[in-house]
């Protein structure tokens, strides 16, 4: 069975790779790793291949760039505010 992570818990997930890391090692040492999202579940691997950057510095930058990877529906309901109104 494969790992399953929360997106609000990726942060340990990605601080068990070493860096600097290249796209490609990120995308292979998480391409076993379910990520459960809002509107279901992605491959943590499939979606770190569709970065366009060549490396990630730390895991800060590794989870900023998931967050530029994923749908817009995977943490909510689209246009949905936070509480304002």
């Amino acid at each position: 069975m494969s790992p399953e992570v929360k997106l609000s818990r990726i942060d340990a997930t990605f601080e068990s790779l070493e860096y600097p890391i290249d796209t490609d090692d990120a995308a292979s040492e998480l391409d076993d790793v379910t990520l459960l999202l809002a509107d279901g579940e992605r491959n943590l691997g499939e979606l770190l291949e569709r970065s366009e950057r060549d490396n990630f510095e730390s895991p800060a930058d590794l989870e900023s760039e998931l967050h530029n990877v994923l749908p817009r529906e995977a943490v909510g309901e689209p246009y949905q505010s936070e509480g304002e109104g």
